[in-house]
């Protein structure tokens, strides 16, 4: 029997689970999940301390501790040394953004797309390629000796980015998500703690999920990540590494300094924490900041995506890897993707090493800053963050609606755009804010037309 009664005793969650359902910990566990995932628990919520739960349920504190692991590997839980356990505040979020059919209904404002002005040179220099005299080859295996001129135009491409390095650590994957993927299934156990922005790529969070690694809130200062929370992390929190996207974060739009840089990259060689630096934004700028990785190179794992700098279906990232990792990132990469196609290797490489790379993203570049005019003009009451090169915008809300139900409420009157919610990790409190992407809708006059409805919803707002 419990030692203290609980009749009046002010707790969070007070569970009920048959005892006779073997293990224990799974019962309960599953009695946790389906609180969370019916209400019964909101996100936010501090769960009682496990002793008091082992004692209301007259259980062994193993047990307790066992079931919380279980719901934390799945991301339903956050627990902070110190502060206690928490329901993650993106148990609920839904983080594939990509719907497996786009809604006919709603102009697309959610999805990060560059505008389309890539595709018809694409086109062209697709079709020389497959009027060439030996263009089947594009069709077989690729083997990695055939690459080696293609791996020139990754370190151009990654040049271009502020990060010089070397053709022996490049390697290719199946875009920026599948980089990631890789490095976490090479680098990580299940249990293993990465940490990252209170706000961060859902592709990560959906990749760390899946292989059961723990994304741990680094708070921020002036908007970037603090390396003095960093630095504390490495010594309290147990982590391996951190996740950056420090160009162009998404999806607050924020880009980090370079003295930030230097300093998270000193710390990551002081307690030897590799970086994973998404630089899959690297290009929106002009002028880019000189990348963390040529602060720390033996410690950051570089991923140039392609996808939106020149087009998603090209599904091809560059990695730049150090030599400690080279062999078990290679590996993972060949396990997950055996290999990357042939044919959009070479035309990617094509396009980088001729002059047509530098148009297609000065194309991108003007068709962005003109598409940024009309959503500043529409948006001028608010605050919406991010700069004139950027594919997309962080909209902060008026009033006390949140993201998630700005989100439904935009959806409804026909626009999709993304909430907060989606991007969270952990307990992190989400900020009231929506991500909107300014290149989606397929032309100006659809943007125009999204637009308009935003605007009238905020207007109603206040």
């Amino acid at each position: 029997m419990p030692i203290n009664s609980f009749e009046n005793y002010p707790m969070s969650w007070k569970p009920s689970i048959d005892k006779t359902e073997k293990p224990i910990y799974q019962a309960l566990a599953g009695q946790l999940e389906q609180d969370i995932l019916n209400g019964v628990l909101l996100p936010g919520t501090k769960l009682p301390p496990q002793r008091e739960l082992a004692d209301y349920l007259d259980l062994n504190l193993s047990t307790i501790s066992k079931a919380f692991k279980v719901c934390e590997l799945k991301g339903l839980l956050s627990a902070t040394v110190g502060s206690g356990t928490f329901v993650s505040y993106d148990a609920l979020s839904n983080a594939y953004l990509l719907e497996d059919i786009k809604p006919r209904h709603l102009i697309e404002m959610g999805a990060t797309l560059p505008d389309n002005a890539s595709y018809e040179p694409l086109l062209l220099q697709l079709k020389n390629m497959l009027q060439e005299a030996d263009y089947e080859k594009w069709f077989g295996y690729g083997r990695a000796g055939d690459s080696l001129w293609q791996k020139d135009a990754a370190m151009r491409l990654i040049r271009r980015g502020g990060f010089e390095t070397t053709v022996d650590h490049i390697l290719f994957a199946n875009g920026g998500q599948n980089a990631i993927a890789a490095t976490l299934a090479s680098l990580c156990q299940p249990g293993d703690r990465i940490g990252v922005d209170h706000h961060t790529y859902p592709g990560l969070k959906t990749a760390a999920a899946m292989l059961s690694v723990q994304l741990v809130s680094i708070k921020s200062e002036n908007t970037e990540m603090s390396p003095t929370a960093f630095e504390y992390a490495c010594k309290n929190d147990n982590i391996k590494g951190i996740y950056l996207i420090p160009d162009y974060h998404n999806p607050t739009t924020c880009c980090m300094s370079v003295e930030n840089r230097k300093v998270i990259a000193a710390i990551a060689k002081k307690y030897n924490q590799f970086i994973i630096e998404d630089a899959t934004y690297h290009l929106l700028n002009e002028k880019p900041h000189p990348a963390v990785a040529s602060f720390a190179p033996e410690q950051v794992i570089y991923i140039a995506s392609l996808s939106k700098s020149i087009a998603p279906g090209l599904r091809l990232a560059y990695v730049a890897v150090p030599s400690q990792f080279k062999e078990p990132i290679s590996k993972a990469l060949y396990n997950l993707n055996i290999s990357v196609s042939p044919l959009l290797a070479e035309l990617t490489a094509r396009t980088i090493v001729s002059n047509q790379f530098e148009v297609l993203i000065e194309g991108h570049r003007e068709q962005t800053i003109r598409r940024n005019q009309v959503v500043n003009r529409y948006l001028a009451d608010y605050t919406c963050l991010g700069v004139e090169t950027g594919i997309f915008r962080w909209l902060l809300l008026p009033g006390k609606i949140t993201g998630a139900e700005f989100e439904t409420l935009a959806a409804q009157h026909g626009v999709q755009v993304y909430a907060a919610e989606r991007f969270v990790v952990g307990n992190s409190c989400p900020e009231r804010a929506v991500r909107v992407s300014v290149c989606a809708p397929e032309t100006i006059e659809e943007l125009e037309r999204g637009l308009i409805i935003l605007e009238r919803l905020l207007n109603d707002l206040t």
